[in-house]
C-alpha cells in the first residue's frame, strides 16, 4: 500500500510540475469539488468527532485552493474577468464559512454547483478556444508566485 501511495504521489508532482498553467487551474477546480464532495460524506456519519472533522477539514481543504486562486488573480491585467472571479471566490468562501460554522450541507452543495459550472467552462475553454482566448483567461486566473 505504501508503494502504491507514493507511486501516485509521483505521478501527481509530475502531473503538476508539467501541465500548463490553464490545466493548473483545471486540477485546482476539480481538487475544490472534490474535497467539497468529501465534505458531504461527514453528514452521513454517525460518530459526533468524525462528522465533525469529515465536514470541516475537507471544507478547509477546499477554502485554501479558492484562497490561493483568488490571490493568484491579476487584478490589472485580468480587469473585469479578474474582478468577476475574485468576487465569486470571496462569496464561495464566506458560504464555505457559513457551511462549517453551521455544519450545513446547503452551501457546501451551492458552492460545488457553482465551482462546476466555472470549472466545466474552463476545460471547455482548453480544449475549444483558440489561444488567444486562453492567454487572456489565463493572464486573469494567474500571476507568478
Amino acid at each position: 500500500m505504501i508503494q502504491s501511495n507514493n507511486a501516485w504521489q509521483s505521478y501527481r508532482k509530475v502531473a503538476v510540475q508539467t501541465a500548463s498553467p490553464g490545466h493548473l487551474v483545471l486540477m485546482l477546480y476539480d481538487g475544490a469539488i472534490s474535497f467539497l464532495e468529501r465534505a458531504l460524506t461527514g453528514f452521513n456519519c454517525k460518530d459526533p468527532a468524525e462528522f465533525n472533522q469529515t465536514i470541516s477539514n475537507n471544507i478547509i481543504r477546499a477554502q485554501n485552493i479558492i484562497r490561493e486562486m483568488n490571490t493568484r488573480l491579476d487584478m490589472e491585467r485580468g480587469e473585469d474577468v479578474a474582478e468577476n472571479l475574485r468576487k465569486l471566490y470571496n462569496y464561495f468562501n464566506r458560504r464555505l464559512q457559513q457551511a462549517n460554522l453551521k455544519k450545513n450541507r446547503e452551501p457546501i452543495e451551492e458552492v460545488i454547483k457553482h465551482v462546476r459550472v466555472i470549472r466545466d467552462a474552463w476545460a471547455e475553454m482548453l480544449s475549444k478556444g483558440g489561444a488567444n482566448a486562453l492567454a487572456e483567461a489565463e493572464k486573469a486566473q494567474l500571476q507568478p508566485a
